[in-house]
């Protein structure tokens, strides 16, 4: 007998996977276009209105894809999905990168 609980942990982790690949997405598109604005537009607005346009984007095309019939309620999670990938593409590398410089500080102390 099969039930929904079995197939959290997949969801959970494919979830995890998109997050994580959109979100490198979202910081390499931000990069360039970042470059070519020349700073006229907040970084963190530009990475909110990216995160949301390839998140959304990801999620027609998979629908598209798998020819999945798409309600309202799918839409909306795909935009709380765009979210998380924002907030990961704003706060995740900085806060990646702060915790490199702590790392290398604390070695190099030790020696």
């Amino acid at each position: 007998m099969e039930t929904i609980l079995q197939y959290i942990p997949a969801v959970l982790s494919a979830i995890l996977l998109a997050v994580l690949i959109l979100m490198v997405i979202t910081n390499i598109i931000v990069e360039v276009v970042k470059k070519l604005t020349w700073d006229k537009v907040p970084t963190n607005l530009l990475a909110f209105i990216v995160a949301m346009a390839v998140t959304l984007l990801a999620f027609f095309a998979v629908c598209r894809i798998l020819a999945v019939h798409i309600v309202w309620y799918m839409v909306a999670a795909a935009i709380g999905l765009g979210f998380f990938v924002a907030f990961a593409a704003m706060f995740g590398w900085d806060k990646f990168r702060q915790m490199l410089e702590q790392i290398t500080r604390l070695e190099n102390r030790k020696e």
